[in-house]
């Protein structure tokens, strides 16, 4: 029989895993899983962890969901590939279908990708090329926040601000115009999250008044940036940016891979704002965390950009060879089917307010500088001075001594640095997250303590 020993053996024979020194692993075990079931993971040993990151963001129903297992071994019988030029299939038609009805309005057309990099990507590559096709070539570059993530490809690697990307692979990337985010964990004493939003935002409109003429794009994430240590800002930001790209003349990609489909509150973090962006990336919960895929979803003006004869070679140039593969949009389909099912978003907001009472208490803790929320998404930021918000070193690793006390009780509370946070499945229960804020707080008084 296997056991986890024997898994993690051969697997550090033969794997390289991502966001990992493999180096750590001499001393640092890995977790191997058998299987899933709702917000469970279980190892070959027979421990349960509860998947406290939904599987890096994906997962939103729970693990082995019945609706979509059914609806996936359906398909199976059908189709399970065929090439998406010169040919369709009905999962893709219904899924085109039924985005473009819960997105923004506006939003009219379906480009698929298989990650949420490769979203981002044609994000990019279709901005540029809506500007060339309409004689705007000069129109080179784009507009991003800082501590932005947008993924680990080259061209979304170039439009994120992780300092260590950027001093590695600086020399493959091209130059974005950075500008300061509206982050609200930088308020000033006494100012709100949405005076931080329009105080900040003037950066935003020095920079668009300056440099739109040469600007494609302004990409943002809205409302969380997730892989920025959960920093999260007011929805105002959202308006003022979208009436500033209107009268600028410059697209706006609003990044939804990690908050889309219900994380922060609403189907959609733009709806907070009541925006519509000119493209939208999706990924990560579109399947419910089954199989890779992604979409842009873009407006009719950018789609006749491209829509000419042949012979003008003004076709988008881009292709995945599973795109839209019928597996994975049938997946999107029954995730789809669960929010129209149940009132998903309602009982997100009654969960959301037992992980925020759940949570109060650490606002307290003389290592903790910040505890923030946005809908299903929430992080507890540790520091070493609570007055000064000074950071622990991060060569210290203290929320590594977190994550390994919650996988010792049982839980998967993978951190960000410093910043500890849960975005769980959304059939959680109310006890279970109690669970996970207890073993949060446990971690963050071992990581705090620590010499």
């Amino acid at each position: 029989m296997m056991n986890n020993e024997t898994i993690k053996q051969r697997d550090l024979a033969v794997v390289w895993h991502p966001c990992t020194q493999m180096k750590d692993h001499e001393h640092l075990p890995l977790t191997p899983i058998r299987r899933g079931e709702g917000v469970w993971l279980e190892d070959f040993d027979g421990n349960r962890y509860i998947d406290a990151v939904s599987s890096w963001w994906v997962n939103l129903f729970g693990h082995a969901n019945p609706v979509i297992n059914q609806a996936i071994r359906d398909q199976l019988d059908q189709l399970e590939h065929v090439i998406l030029a010169g040919f369709s299939h009905e999962p893709v038609v219904k899924l085109s279908e039924r985005l473009v009805e819960i997105t923004p309005p506006g939003l009219s057309r379906c480009f698929y990708a298989d990650s949420g990099s490769a979203a981002v990507e044609v994000a990019l590559k279709m901005s540029f090329h809506y500007w060339l096709n309409t004689g705007q070539g000069g129109k080179t570059r784009f507009i991003c926040l800082t501590n932005s993530y947008h993924g680990e490809t080259l061209g979304a690697l170039a439009v994120g601000d992780v300092p260590l990307y950027k001093a590695t692979y600086g020399p493959l990337l091209m130059e974005p115009i950075p500008v300061a985010a509206p982050d609200c964990y930088e308020r000033e004493p006494g100012e709100t999250c949405e005076q931080v939003a329009e105080r900040r935002f003037q950066a935003m409109e020095e920079t668009l008044a300056r440099h739109a003429h040469e600007t494609c794009a302004v990409i943002i994430e809205p409302l969380v940036q997730c892989a920025g240590h959960m920093r999260m800002y007011h929805p105002r930001y959202l308006e003022l940016l979208r009436e500033a790209c209107d009268r600028h003349g410059v697209h706006l990609i609003a990044d939804e891979i990690a908050v889309g489909f219900g994380r922060t509150g609403t189907m959609f973090a733009c709806e907070q704002a009541d925006i519509t962006p000119d493209f939208m990336c999706l990924s990560k919960g579109l399947t419910g965390g089954y199989l890779p895929l992604s979409v842009v979803l873009t407006n009719d003006t950018v789609y006749q950009a491209f829509y000419d004869d042949y012979t003008k070679l003004n076709a988008f140039l881009h292709s995945h060879s599973y795109t839209a593969n019928p597996l994975a949009c049938t997946a999107a389909l029954a995730t789809l089917d669960l929010f129209e099912r149940e009132d998903v978003l309602g009982n997100n907001r009654r969960l959301a307010q037992v992980i925020r009472e759940s949570l109060a208490p650490l606002a307290d803790h003389p290592h903790v500088a910040d505890v923030r929320q946005h809908g299903m998404i929430a992080a507890v930021e540790m520091v070493k001075d609570k007055t000064t918000r000074e950071p622990y070193p991060w060569q210290e690793r203290r929320g590594l001594i977190a994550y390994q006390h919650a996988l010792k009780r049982g839980a998967l509370l993978r951190p960000l640095g410093n910043v500890a946070y849960m975005m769980p499945p959304y059939v959680i229960t109310e006890e279970q997250i109690r669970f996970l804020a207890e073993v949060m707080a446990e971690g963050i008084d071992l990581a705090t303590a620590a010499g």
